[in-house]
C-alpha cells in the first residue's frame, strides 16, 4: 500500500488524457500544450490578401516560438507548414481624444504560416 501523509496529490491526468484522445492517430503531439500558442487569427486587409497566397497570420502568444507555431498549425489544422515567420509588434502610445490622457496599447506577436500552394486553412 502506497500511502501518503495527506493522502494522493492530485495531477491533471484527465488534462492529459483528453488532449491525447483529441491528437490525430500517430502523433504524439500534446495537443493541450498547445492550445495557448495560437491566440486567434489576425484578420486585416493585408492578411486577406496574403491568404490568396496560401500564407496566413495568426496572433500568437508571447513566449511562442516558431516551432511552437509550426505544431500548433499541424495539430489544429491538419496541414504542414513550408516555413513560419514570426513578428514582434511593438506596444504603441495611444492619447485619448475626449480626456487627453495617453494610455499604451500592447504590442504582442503575430506568426505568418507558409503553407504549400494549394492547400488552405478554413478560419473562422
Amino acid at each position: 500500500n502506497n500511502m501518503a501523509l495527506f493522502g494522493k496529490k492530485k495531477t491533471a491526468k484527465k488534462a492529459d488524457a483528453v488532449a491525447v484522445a483529441q491528437a490525430p492517430a500517430g502523433s504524439n503531439v500534446n495537443v493541450a500544450g498547445l492550445s495557448h500558442v495560437l491566440q486567434n487569427p489576425r484578420i486585416t486587409e493585408k492578411a486577406t490578401m496574403h491568404q490568396n497566397i496560401s500564407v496566413y497570420t495568426f496572433d500568437i502568444a508571447k513566449v511562442a516560438t516558431k516551432r511552437d507555431v509550426l505544431k500548433a498549425v499541424q495539430a489544429l489544422y491538419k496541414v504542414t507548414p513550408r516555413m513560419v515567420h514570426v513578428v514582434n509588434i511593438p506596444s504603441k502610445i495611444k492619447r485619448n481624444m475626449r480626456t487627453g490622457k495617453s494610455g499604451v496599447k500592447g504590442g504582442g506577436k503575430k506568426a505568418y504560416v507558409y503553407l504549400k500552394s494549394g492547400e488552405t486553412i478554413t478560419i473562422s
